[in-house]
């Protein structure tokens, strides 16, 4: 089979992996005595790097789509009628390289099927790794998928060449996956994510130790690691979904959970659904997830057990808002900056515009705007110097039907965020 023909079906096999973000990598550069190919810092450098999470260009690749695995939701299940390819070692590591001389990409995201066994295909995609980094010195960031059945020194091994490592928990349940997945085990994956921690944290004492720059081994997996979960393939409610990403961030430190809305795939199972979940049920799981992180939120305030399900036409933070009536308003001169930040329509950069602003002044509405804050959300919710928000006498029913954006505008709104979302830019 020719490369190119190769290139084609493994890149398109890998397009149904959400979790490739280069988010958190460090800056390396090509300096010294030693030169290197693709830094993503430095000087002579021609592209742009992104310390503020924004995804660089990746070479997005399976090293192989046969696999001996039937998990149901997979389109490269051993059961599936699909083309198989396979690249060699060499041949990832030539396209990662011509294709960075060419400026197509930036670095690498490399997955795989399972071949003959973990332990071999592990051993195949670390090389792939150390051929880069050892062999064509290559700075360039490397996302390396792991899995969790391999032995704990490979995944060890991926961790030295990688920046980011990750494995897919993919259901949110040990029953979805005997259902789905029945070679896969919720507790062994989470076994590995935790020996990937234990690693991590380590690694991270040597390198805040007193030694020498030069006599500090390169950092394991400084990017971090990071986890799928698929969205309308089981039954799982978003509450389950949520939960598991609190348990994944909570216990294993990880980056980001990314979440992928089930799509029908060819030659499907006839036990998975026939339609799509919306796609913006991915977008309300990515803002909660954005929630739980960033503002403080708890599973139980997003997605109380008696409403498991995420509200599809309004966005998490107003929702909890609605419920949550009896806490509003905020004053935004006297407020903390917990409770400005469950003001809807209030984000992290503006609440910490309004605490240094009222230190020297009182806030008005035209100072909120001039913000750059939504007043049509957040005016229902605050108190400033010249409004109050009793004046306009809405109740929650008659507040969800203002502030529910129309279908157009959520379809618009959706578009432009659900890649910012995937990416960390929220």
């Amino acid at each position: 089979m020719q490369l190119k023909t190769k290139l084609e079906i493994l890149a398109d096999a890998a397009k149904y992996d959400a979790s490739c973000a280069s988010s958190g990598s460090v800056r390396r550069h090509s300096g010294g005595t030693t030169k290197g190919v693709g830094s993503t810092g430095g000087a002579g450098i021609c592209h742009s790097y992104a310390p503020d999470g924004r995804c660089i260009s990746l070479l997005k690749v399976l090293l192989t789509n046969a696999c001996i695995y039937d998990c149901h939701y997979c389109v490269n299940r051993r059961s599936s009628d699909v083309r198989r390819a396979q690249f060699t070692v060499e041949e990832v590591v030539s396209l990662t390289l011509e294709f960075y001389k060419r400026n197509y990409i930036e670095g690498l995201f490399l997955s795989s099927g399972i071949i003959r066994n973990p332990d071999h295909t592990m051993e195949r995609v670390v090389e792939v790794a150390r051929q880069l980094r050892v062999d064509h010195a290559f700075r360039g960031y490397i996302h390396l998928k792991t899995i969790p059945e391999a032995s704990q020194a490979l995944i060890d091994q991926a961790g030295e060449y990688a920046d980011r490592i990750s494995i897919n928990i993919e259901l949110p349940t040990q029953q979805s996956l005997d259902r789905l997945a029945p070679e896969k085990n919720l507790n062994r994956t989470q076994q590995a994510m935790g020996g990937i921690r234990q690693r991590i944290e380590a690694d991270g004492e040597r390198q805040r130790s007193r030694v020498p720059e030069s006599a500090k081994p390169r950092p394991f997996a400084p990017a971090g690691q990071s986890s799928q979960m698929i969205v309308g393939a089981d039954e799982a409610p978003d509450r389950q979904l949520l939960e598991r990403a609190d348990v994944l961030y909570g216990a294993y430190r990880l980056k980001r959970v990314y979440y992928s809305a089930f799509s029908p795939i060819p030659s499907t199972s006839p036990i998975l659904p026939v339609q799509q979940p919306p796609l913006i049920r991915e977008h309300r799981l990515y803002q909660s997830d954005w929630l739980m992180r960033f503002y403080g939120y708890t599973v139980d305030e997003i997605a109380p057990s008696d409403h498991p399900q995420l509200a599809l036409d309004i966005d998490p933070k107003l929702a909890w808002a609605l419920r949550s009536r009896d806490v509003f308003p905020v004053d935004v001169n006297r407020g903390s900056r917990e409770w400005l930040l469950r003001v809807p329509g209030i984000g992290v950069r503006s609440v910490e515009r309004i605490l240094k602003i009222r230190r020297w002044s009182s806030l008005r509405l035209e100072d909120l705007r001039k913000l750059g804050i939504s007043l049509k959300q957040c005016l229902p919710f605050i108190i400033t110097v010249d409004h109050h928000p009793h004046r306009l006498g809405l109740d929650s029913d008659r507040l969800r039907e203002r502030l529910a954006p129309k279908p157009t505008q959520m379809e618009f709104a959706f578009a432009q965020a659900k890649e910012a979302a995937r990416t960390g830019e929220q």
